[in-house]
């Protein structure tokens, strides 16, 4: 048996943090999305959002002090996308009207399937819930969804998220009233 724990991200987890991402797109993905895909996604969306971290909604899950995933929500508009993937910065998002986003959730590919996403979101929609908030929104990749859907969430949109190689990602737009 092993226990799961989750922190808050500080900046000087950033570097293993990107390792992790890509290590989870290239391990988790390759059933979903072609190579072409995996690497554009890694180059151009997926990373680390420094607002999160900045906004103190961004955790690092670990089992016996190995880093095995990492996961945020947000108070703020963007839906998907690392740091790469914004221009501007994010405005925030009302509790009271929108829904809090849950964002950039990779788990180690040596770890998957055991609960470690699961428990990054579970710790997110509390926190989101103590904020204020009322329901959840996100931008799942293809093998996302099924953890999603085991959590209640609720596709309401396919996204064809253009990259600016001219490669195409599919993603899905997923809601959840807490």
């Amino acid at each position: 048996m092993f226990t799961i724990t989750a922190r808050l991200a500080t900046f000087n987890d950033i570097p293993e943090l990107q390792r992790l991402i890509a290590l989870s797109v290239r391990g988790l993905s390759t059933n979903y999305y072609n190579q072409q895909q995996i690497e554009s996604a890694i180059k151009y969306i997926f990373g680390v959002d420094t607002q999160l971290v900045t906004d103190g909604t961004y955790y690092v899950a670990g089992i016996d002090g190995v880093t095995v995933g990492c996961g945020g929500w947000s108070k703020r508009n963007t839906l998907y996308g690392g740091d790469q993937h914004k221009e501007i910065e994010d405005p925030l998002l009302d509790p009271n009207h929108d829904a809090a986003r849950i964002r950039a959730f990779f788990v180690h590919p040596d770890y998957a399937r055991r609960g470690i996403g699961s428990y990054i979101i579970k710790v997110c929609e509390t926190a989101a819930q103590n904020n204020g908030f009322k329901s959840l929104q996100l931008g799942a990749t293809l093998p996302g969804v099924p953890l999603y859907e085991a959590m209640g969430y609720k596709a309401i949109e396919n996204i064809d998220q253009p990259m600016p190689d001219g490669v195409i990602l599919p993603l899905v737009k997923m809601f959840k009233v807490l």
